[in-house]
């Protein structure tokens, strides 16, 4: 990824993340399907650290790590997938953070499983759960890791393909990509969102 212009490179730089949020469904009906891979990542970068979802605040679970001395806050919305800024929004301001220091963590279908993304900025891409965050905030600009699911085999449909459950054969991949992405987030909270997107984006 090319960043136009010096003064944005120091910009994106740096940024700190405090806030990490991975999108999903809740419910035990919905756990282990590609729409949830969000939560997936998020919950093993907590698992990482020795850190558990025990509270609920603004309409979210929430876990609290230490990276170098300094809290992030990783959290779960439980408002449901295309309702996800409800939570988002509130729980920003309840931290006093801006949207630039939150990393969004979510599926995407134009990624193929096994491949990650890692943006500092951008669009919905038509995910949901995506625009209702950057609807609750009032901007796109804030960073983002897609975790590719890619998309139904033969052009089937991609509502039901988001909410069913990864096929035995691809279990190897996912556990994969789910280790990769913690790797990621990990990265950006050591050593900064320029330096991770160097590192990871060409990873498979």
């Amino acid at each position: 990824m090319v960043i136009q212009g010096a003064g944005q490179v120091i910009m994106v730089a740096m940024r700190t993340v405090n806030l990490i949020v991975g999108l999903g469904n809740p419910g035990a009906e919905y756990t282990g399907t590609r729409h949830n891979i969000g939560f997936a990542v998020v919950a093993r970068l907590a698992e990482r650290y020795g850190a558990r979802f025990k509270e609920a605040r603004c309409r979210a679970l929430v876990a609290v790590i230490r990276v170098g001395g300094a809290a992030v806050t990783l959290a779960l919305p439980q408002t449901f997938m295309n309702l996800s800024g409800q939570a988002v929004g509130p729980l920003l301001r309840e931290l006093a953070l801006s949207p630039a220091q939150m990393m969004l963590v979510y599926d995407d279908l134009d990624l193929p499983l096994g491949r990650i993304r890692l943006l500092p900025r951008g669009s919905s891409g038509g995910h949901r759960g995506v625009e209702s965050v950057i609807a609750a905030v009032g901007t796109a600009d804030f960073p983002r890791l897609r975790v590719g699911i890619g998309r139904p085999p033969g052009g089937g449909d991609a509502a039901a393909y988001v909410l069913s459950r990864f096929a035995p054969e691809e279990e190897e991949l996912v556990q994969a990509v789910c280790e990769l992405a913690v790797a990621t987030l990990d990265c950006v909270l050591r050593e900064g969102l320029v330096q991770a997107m160097n590192k990871f984006n060409r990873r498979r």
